[in-house]
């Protein structure tokens, strides 16, 4: 059964009068923990019980968590940790941290989770680092073409000691911002109308010239332009219109991005061209960390670890058994049931398309903003440096066997 369907039945009215009764905070920690076919009744005692836990103490601290447009539902096909993260800090902090999850673009949307963090509306936000560099730019140092070979050097990368000074503390002296954890996936060409009687794509020639939808990300519109991908900013909204209409030949996105946002019913392919990040992270205020005891700092620190754990084994699983994302397709998986295509580029095409937009091989193309990353960073080589780290283990290393470390302790 397709984690989607969890909800299905109940209606909207009446989970806004369980949100009445138990907040909707509750009622979303409830039943993001059930699974399968439930009913109203099922949800309203897990609400309940949600509830009992906590309120069962008046919290020192309440965090507001924007979610963008995140819910139950749509965490179970990517799966980006937040609720897992927002359960177990309430948990692991006995109460003294009451985790309020606004989630469904209610309190902010993709692009600006980020601003409403840094200033003060929210606490927490989950969106992707993408469409929040237009708020927070130091985010776009993760951006750099083909510096990733696989998912499985993104989470080697964001449990090395080196992600602190690379990524975490320039974010957080910069924006303000605390990077907490995240989901890893790297982004392709979700093709549209325009490509559903073509045969699957193999080659990255059969793309040049398409016309693409391109997310807020300054790095990333550098390697599609290399790719002769034409960027073009589409809002969200006319996203899933300009694909099925042919506006637009496809969006650079990711695979369980597609699936969770329901843009499957309108992609025809989803090509692995893996060319740069595709990564939904968490992130908190600095100023609300640091107004924290160090004893509930070490919890949070330690919920985000868990969430990333979570994230590592959880996503590699939906991405395969809920998304469709493999070669040969399982049936049930939501590409399967939209007849999306999952197209595999050879090691070949992967590494034609690297030459001709990677900073290793197309350095000219990358100077102002590498130079613009190194000094917000301090002076590092922030390509050389989050390459050298995400690398650190063998090519043929599967995402799901990277070793878990505790990034912030050496």
């Amino acid at each position: 059964m397709k984690a989607s369907n969890a909800l299905r039945g109940i209606s909207r009215r009446d989970l806004f009068k369980l949100s009445g009764q138990y907040g909707l905070s509750s009622v979303v920690l409830g039943a993001s923990a059930l699974t399968g076919a439930v009913t109203l009744a099922d949800v309203a005692r897990a609400a309940e019980s949600s509830y009992d836990k906590r309120f069962a103490k008046e919290p020192k601290h309440t965090f507001k968590l924007g979610a963008a447009g995140f819910n139950p539902e749509n965490l179970l096909i990517e799966r980006a940790g937040v609720l897992e993260f927002a359960r177990d800090l309430e948990s692991r902090s006995d109460g003294e941290i009451r985790v309020e999850f606004i989630g469904n673009n209610q309190i902010c949307g993709q692009t600006s989770c980020v601003e409403k963090t840094q200033s003060g509306i929210v606490d927490m936000y989950a969106a992707s680092t993408q469409n929040s560099a237009g708020g927070a730019p130091y985010l776009n140092v993760l951006d750099y073409a083909y510096m990733f070979r696989s998912r499985a050097d993104q989470y080697n990368f964001f449990y090395s000691p080196e992600s602190v000074s690379l990524l975490r503390d320039p974010y957080e002296k910069r924006h303000g911002l605390k990077f907490l954890f995240t989901h890893a996936e790297l982004r392709g060409i979700q093709t549209g109308s325009t490509f559903a009687d073509k045969p699957t794509v193999t080659s990255i020639e059969e793309l040049f010239g398409t016309k693409n939808r391109v997310t807020g990300t300054q790095l990333g519109r550098i390697a599609m332009e290399l790719l002769n991908l034409n960027p073009v900013p589409v809002a969200w909204e006319e996203t899933l219109d300009g694909l099925k209409q042919g506006l637009i030949d496809g969006a650079e996105t990711w695979a369980s991005a597609v699936a969770y946002a329901n843009m499957a019913p309108v992609v025809t392919q989803s090509v692995d061209l893996r060319f740069f990040c595709g990564t939904e992270h968490t992130a908190m205020s600095a100023s609300a960390f640091d107004g924290l005891s160090g004893e509930l700092q070490d919890a949070v620190m330690e919920s985000a670890y868990l969430a990333q754990v979570h994230v590592q084994a959880a996503n590699e699983a939906a991405l395969v058994k809920t998304v469709g994302f493999s070669t040969p397709q399982l049936p049930g998986t939501i590409f399967e049931q939209n007849n999306v295509r999952v197209a595999d580029l050879s090691a070949e095409e992967i590494r034609k398309a690297e030459e001709m937009c990677s900073p290793e091989f197309q350095p000219a193309a990358w100077e102002q903003w590498r130079e613009r990353l190194n000094g917000w960073s301090g002076g590092l080589d922030t390509y050389e440096g989050i390459k050298a780290a995400a690398r650190s283990i063998p090519e043929d290393t599967l995402p799901e066997n990277v070793e878990p470390r505790r990034w912030w302790k050496a």
